[in-house]
């Protein structure tokens, strides 16, 4: 994670100078089974393509699983194939640690993660990196109270209550319907959320959306994938143009900030490519 969360900078950097060609992403429903299978290549100084398949209602197994190709750019031979789904899941969450080391306040206190899943321990690990809290909730519909055992956290009987008063906020269930609410938030949260990637789902309410200042990764893919973004009805803002210095990040104590993320190929073959670098060198 300590080399991942600078590569989700760079990687999302390049995103927005114009660096790196990727087109939205290519969901395609698999009706019969309630999954969807998603198609996201991306070309910067990297060639690849991750193949990923989400079925928000397996039990025992997980919900993502994922294929990455690359290519070499040079040539277009075929370098690599390795297993996506820990790389989503390390990727999501470094990507998150990039936006809270830019926009959180300095000197949080509380973290609230909403979520039990692998998201939820991939956020806890990133966000320690970058950011010291002394203390940490958990609240979920089924795990809060494992989860915080096994990490020895707190775990909130309500999202309400896991919400008051937090510095940083993590989103990451599988909602479909707002689980955060605005009137929750203490001036100066910042809000990490991370799932609802589908144009028809929300995981935040109105009064969040219309309290924050919005950041993405993509502002084309966040228009066109997000329901929570498409509902906000106002302009994101880049995250890779604040770390640029093209666009501003916090700009007082109390301003909520907003890092709505749907994940984006970029992402996952700069991911990549870091394994294969990394392994082509040992």
């Amino acid at each position: 994670m300590e080399d991942l969360i600078p590569a989700m900078a760079d990687a999302l950097r390049e995103l927005s100078a114009g660096a790196v060609l990727q087109p939205l992403r290519t969901v395609l429903p698999v009706s019969e089974h309630g999954g969807f299978l998603g198609v996201m290549p991306a070309c910067g100084r990297a060639l690849g393509a991750k193949l990923v398949t989400f079925y928000p209602q397996n039990k025992d197994i997980h919900t993502h699983h994922a294929m990455i190709l690359l290519f070499r750019p040079e040539t277009g031979e075929p370098l690599a194939v390795m297993d996506g789904r820990l790389i989503t899941e390390m990727r999501t969450a470094a990507v998150s640690a990039v936006a809270t080391r830019l926009l959180a306040r300095a000197d949080p206190k509380v973290l609230t993660i909403l979520g039990s899943g692998v998201q939820a321990r991939s956020h806890l690990e990133a966000l320690r990196l970058v950011r010291e809290f002394t203390e940490v909730r958990v609240w979920s519909p089924r795990n809060a109270e494992s989860f915080a055992r096994e990490f020895r956290v707190l775990a909130a009987t309500s999202p309400e209550e896991a919400a008051r008063g937090a510095d940083v906020i993590v989103v990451a269930t599988a909602a479909t319907t707002p689980v955060l609410r605005g009137e929750w938030l203490a001036p100066g949260a910042h809000i990490n959320a991370v799932g609802a990637t589908r144009p028809n789902w929300r995981e935040l309410d109105d009064e969040v959306l219309r309290r924050a200042t919005i950041y993405v990764e993509s502002r084309e893919a966040a228009l066109k994938e997000s329901g929570d973004v498409i509902a906000a009805g106002k302009e994101p803002i880049e995250i890779g143009e604040v770390i640029a210095g093209k666009q501003r990040g916090r700009t007082s104590v109390d301003q909520i900030t907003l890092f709505k993320s749907v994940g984006v190929a970029a992402e996952d073959v700069a991911a990549a490519d870091l394994v294969y670098q990394k392994k082509s060198r040992s």
